[in-house]
């Protein structure tokens, strides 16, 4: 864990900063020569936002921060050896969906070879957070941009490969951390994930699925504020709840697909096209069969108009008289009958089934339908109980437009 404190002036915390550690998680390889940080005793804190973190980690957020941030940094690793890395994004307050400016967001990794090596160049580049390190802050959309390296795994460690994160909102009297920042190509990440599973992302998902650009490559990543954050004093506004929050990783599931793509067979949404967008249209125990069929016009034109970079799936999940064969009845003549192309029709025995893992996408069969839109297995927006009226068919394409990526043309590193 770790502490958040006030902000100290860095004139008096230059010694005690130089002894203490990085992560709690015992995540601090140092370079050679370096000695092994001692821990040093704390007070409670944790009722301070973002909880508690390990005594003068976070304090070193602000040793060497310059004046004047800006939403753009270069980090020391881009002209060293290793990958070159740009991680960039949109910082939104607990909405998910409106943008914040002028957040400081604050990051330190190690380098190609996996250290927090240190530079003699500096104070502030001779801590425990070595010398790859930095801040930017958001601009007035939101946005910020990081060019660095990829880091490196720690040597003889389980740990993947990863960039801490911090940030400062100009309203919140201390700092907090995020989860750190992943990358899906990495080997060691499913091993690890298998060992420790990631629940309540701090922030959203970390995890980055990166592009190739040339020699760079390219990884978007979006923060939301208060996610998941202990003793955060905004909390999300919903007076009906249903579904995962925006920001957190769109789970595997198997729906049975009936009609449409992949008719047959089990295939999960976001494993087999994750990487783009996609909406997941739900229905559970409230079918309106004349408003399904709207939205399921409405959407089979959203998926011919965006091509390949949308894939769309209505997914039934009503267990009262449930029989598969009647389903697959049920939502063939559907299909027939809208002459669909492009959404799969898809159904599971309930949305708490465990054998589909439709559980784990937190549905309520009691509303009328829930829409989540996904983009790079993470949920961006979601809506629930809308009608199929012009308004909300506006709503979902300006959502869609909203949460599109300029990077979609690129192609994918190669991995298992």
């Amino acid at each position: 864990m770790k502490t958040q404190r006030p902000f100290l002036h860095a004139a008096t915390l230059v010694l005690c900063l130089l002894l203490v550690s990085c992560d709690s998680r015992g995540q601090t390889p140092t370079s050679a020569g370096t000695p092994e940080p001692t821990r040093t005793p704390q007070a409670d804190r944790s009722q301070r936002v973002g909880g508690v973190c390990e005594e003068g980690y976070c304090e070193l957020m602000y040793f060497g921060m310059p004046k004047e941030i800006k939403a753009e940094d270069t980090s020391p690793g881009w002209n060293e050896k290793g990958q070159k890395l740009i991680v960039t994004g949109t910082v939104f307050k607990i909405d998910g969906r409106t943008p914040a400016p002028n957040v400081v967001i604050y990051y330190h990794q190690t380098d190609s070879d996996g250290y927090y090596s240190t530079r003699n160049d500096k104070p502030e580049n001779q801590t425990r957070h070595g010398h790859i390190r930095g801040w930017v802050k958001t601009d007035p959309n939101g946005k910020y941009t990081i060019r660095t390296i990829r880091p490196g795994p720690y040597p003889g460690r389980e740990d993947p490969a990863h960039i801490h994160v911090m940030v400062k909102e100009p309203d919140i009297a201390n700092e907090y951390w995020l989860d750190d920042l992943v990358f899906d190509d990495d080997k060691r990440l499913i091993p690890f994930r298998k060992r420790h599973p990631a629940s309540a992302p701090r922030g959203g998902s970390g995890t980055l699925f990166p592009l190739i650009k040339g020699d760079i490559q390219i990884a978007e990543h979006d923060i939301i504020l208060g996610l998941n954050i202990p003793n955060y004093p905004l909390k999300q506004i919903a007076e009906v709840r249903s579904g995962l929050d925006i920001g957190d990783n769109q789970p595997s599931f198997g729906p049975f697909h009936a009609f449409g793509p992949d008719k047959g067979s089990e295939a999960c949404p976001v494993c087999r096209y994750g990487r783009f967008q996609g909406v997941l249209y739900f229905v559970g125990t409230k079918p309106a069969w004349n408003d399904i069929r709207a939205w399921i016009a409405f959407l089979e034109q959203e998926s011919v108009r965006r091509g390949k970079f949308l894939k769309v799936y209505f997914v039934y999940g009503d267990p009262r008289d449930y029989s598969r064969e009647r389903r697959i009845r049920q939502l063939e003549e559907l299909g027939t009958q809208l002459n669909v192309k492009n959404v799969a029709l898809t159904f599971v025995p309930s949305f708490a089934d465990t054998e589909t893992d439709a559980n784990l996408n937190k549905i309520d069969p009691l509303v009328e339908n829930t829409f989540v839109i996904f983009r790079q297995r993470r949920v961006v927006d979601k809506y629930i109980d809308l009608k199929p009226n012009a308004d909300s068919f506006r709503l979902i394409s300006a959502a869609l437009d909203r949460t599109k990526s300029e990077f979609f043309d690129l192609p994918e590193p190669a991995h298992d």
